[in-house]
Order: structure tokens, then sequence, then C-alpha cells
């Protein structure tokens, strides 16, 4: 049984300062110290999926992170740790608990992923070694980390069995309620645009310093067909994981940074608003282009037309939101997001469909990943500068 402080004090040696994740009783300590640390950054997710794309955006803007998870937690994480971490090659410390394991007694609904843990991440590729109980095990337990991730570019799973970590107290900020947002309506309600017209809006107005990340399917093939800029992140997978991935990337870099989202992929990982609404990045504008449909696999319908989005950012805690339907009402709505602080939402009803001739980022993922990181990291030096 080792402290969390020390534990921490370790990751930070090993460069990693940046936590997220969900709770479990096994972590609790863990996730106590980096609350009560305000040092430290700690975002707390609404499910493990969700907390794995929030760290790959920590990484891409520079920090070293932690996502931290019960074992049950990685049916959760699986999506994202294989369509975005592994093609990407975006690294993170997994810190996952053995609840269920083998011989302890513990709940029924831990018994059967307590018998499977370390096979599951064997299958998806995520190195695993047992979570260090004893002061002089941190160190190499860490570097060992350390090493794999910087050889790979893959995550590293630690796994936690039951009173690794001594009791730790919670000395939690009160996070005070955001003040009530602020929605506009712009919607003539006439023909809706087309996916590439307002993507051509977002090209000739977009600041050259801001990033933007673009949700998987065609979105994503459509920008690159505009135009391919240092500045794009291509999701190519990981459904739902573009807003908590601007999350993080706004987090860190404190800076404007645009999420390029679907309806359905928005309602995939809805709870990212609500940690979107809680944490207030000052700089996220998050766009959710609405055509209904499931557009890359056929066009088969969406529930968004039930959706308010934008009375879902509000009722989260964004400041702005927008609502609009057409290509005028969305310059509009986008010129006056960008003049705003506080996380911001436009909501732009478009038609379905696409190009014709449609192709694929020719840039493959990873190298995708380092130009947008370096890229990143060039801005933050010349706004230091």
């Amino acid at each position: 049984m080792i402290p969390a402080a020390s534990f921490i004090a370790a990751a930070g040696q090993a460069g990693i300062g940046f936590f997220t994740g969900v709770p479990c009783s096994f972590l609790t300590p863990l996730i106590n110290r980096t609350l009560s640390d305000r040092s430290l950054n700690y975002v707390g997710a609404a499910s493990e999926g969700e907390a794995v794309a929030i760290a790959a955006g920590a990484w891409l803007a520079g920090r070293g992170t932690a996502m931290m998870c019960q074992n049950s937690g990685l049916g959760n994480a699986v999506n994202p740790l294989t369509s975005l971490n592994y093609p990407f090659r975006i690294p993170t410390l997994l810190i996952v608990t053995w609840r269920g394991q083998p011989g302890l007694k513990d709940e029924p609904q831990h018994v059967l992923m307590g018998q499977i843990t370390q096979r599951l991440l064997d299958v998806i590729e995520v190195p695993n070694a047992p979570f260090p109980t004893t002061a002089d095990a941190l160190a190499p337990a860490l570097e060992q980390a350390r090493a794999s991730m910087n050889a790979t570019g893959l995550p590293y799973a630690l796994v936690m069995e039951k009173d690794s970590l001594a009791e730790e107290s919670l000395d939690q900020a009160v996070r005070p309620p955001p003040a009530p947002g602020q929605r506009t309506d712009v919607q003539s309600h006439g023909d809706r645009p087309t996916r590439l017209a307002i993507l051509e809006r977002v090209l000739a107005n977009v600041p050259g310093d801001a990033p933007i990340i673009v949700t998987t399917g065609k979105a994503g093939r459509e920008l690159f067909t505009l135009a391919d800029r240092e500045q794009h992140l291509y999701q190519v997978g990981s459904m739902g994981c573009a807003s908590p991935m601007g999350l993080g990337v706004a987090l860190t870099t404190g800076r404007r940074t645009i999420v390029l989202d679907g309806d359905g992929a928005a309602l995939m990982k809805l709870g990212s608003l609500a940690t979107i609404g809680a944490y207030q990045p000052a700089g996220l504008l998050h766009v959710i282009l609405d055509n209904g449909v499931h557009d890359s696999t056929g066009g088969q319908a969406t529930v968004s037309p039930v959706v308010d989005f934008a009375g879902v950012a509000l009722a989260c805690g964004y400041a702005h939101a927008f609502v609009c339907d057409s290509v005028e009402g969305f310059a509009a709505a986008f010129s006056h997001a960008l003049s705003t602080t506080g996380p911001c939402l436009v909501h732009v009803r478009i038609r379905p469909g696409s190009l014709e001739k449609l192709g694929r980022p020719t840039i493959a993922p990873h190298e995708v990943a380092q130009r947008f990181r370096s890229f990143l990291r060039q801005a933050a030096e010349r706004a230091g500068s």
C-alpha cells in the first residue's frame, strides 16, 4: 500500500500531469488526491470512452496524461483505444482497477471482467503490468510505462488490485454553476445548405491559429477535399469523441478550438456536452452539422429531428448557442461565436448527401496527429513570444 501522493509525484517525474477518468472505489485515494491538489489537472468524465478522448486531446496539446477507470469501464473505452489511440499513435497511461479479481469476493457484475481484464488489454494490444504497491516499485513501474509509450506511441495500463493505495481525504473545490447562457435563432426555414457549403464558410473564416477537430465520416473527408491544413485533425473512427478531444485541447491550450461534429456522433456521447459545460473551456466552439442521417452508412435516420441541441447545450452550461439552417445564418452565427468567450455551440441543420467523388485523407493518422501536435506547439510558442 502506498500514498496516492507518492504515485502522483512519481508520475510527475515520468512527465504525467493531466488526469481524467471515471471513479471506482479502488481509485478513491488517487482521485481524491488529484482533485485536492490544485497544481494538477483532473477532468471527471461522463464515460470512460469520453475520458480516453479528453486525454488524447490533452496529449495532442503537449501534456503527459493518465486515464483512470474501473475494469468494467474498459468496455466503454475499447472503441477509442482501438480506433483513436491506436491509428493515431496517441499514448496515455491507463490505471485500471481489478474488480472481480479471482479468489476475492466481489459483486456479481464484476466476475467476468475480473477473469478477463488482462486478456482484454492484451487483445487490444495495450501492454499492461500490475499497479505498484510499494515505494521501491514506483519508479521502475512508471519508467517501464514511459519507455513503452515512448517506443510505441500507444497506451500502457497499470492494473490496480484492491487496497493498493492508502486512504486519502477529499478537499475538492466547489465548482460554481455557470451563468445562464444565451440562445440565438437565425433560422430561415428555407432550403437547407449542403455540408460542403458550410465547410467552405468555416475555412474562409477560421483563424489561422485555431485547431479544427472534425468528426469521423464524410465531414472529415469533405474538409480534406476542400483543403488540407496543419490545423486539421481528421478523426477516422472513435465516433462521438470529437467534442471531448476538443475539450482536452481547449483546456490545455486555453485558446480557440473548433470542433466540427455530426448529429449522430454528438448523440453517441451526449454526456460530453455536460462535461464541457462543467469545465467551461473559454475557447471551445462546437459546431454540429446536423443532416438527420448517418450519411456514411447509407443514410439511415438519426433521432436528431426531436433533439434541441442548443437547448441541451445551454442546460449543460454552454455560454452561447446558435441555431441556423442556411449558409448566411451559419456565417453570421459562426462569426458571432468566434467573438465570444465560454463554450459555444452552433447547431446548423443541413441536407443529407455529399460530393459524388469523395476521397479520403491521404495522410496516415499518426502523421496527422504529429503534424497537429506540432501545429499546437508552434501556435503556443508564437502566442508566448
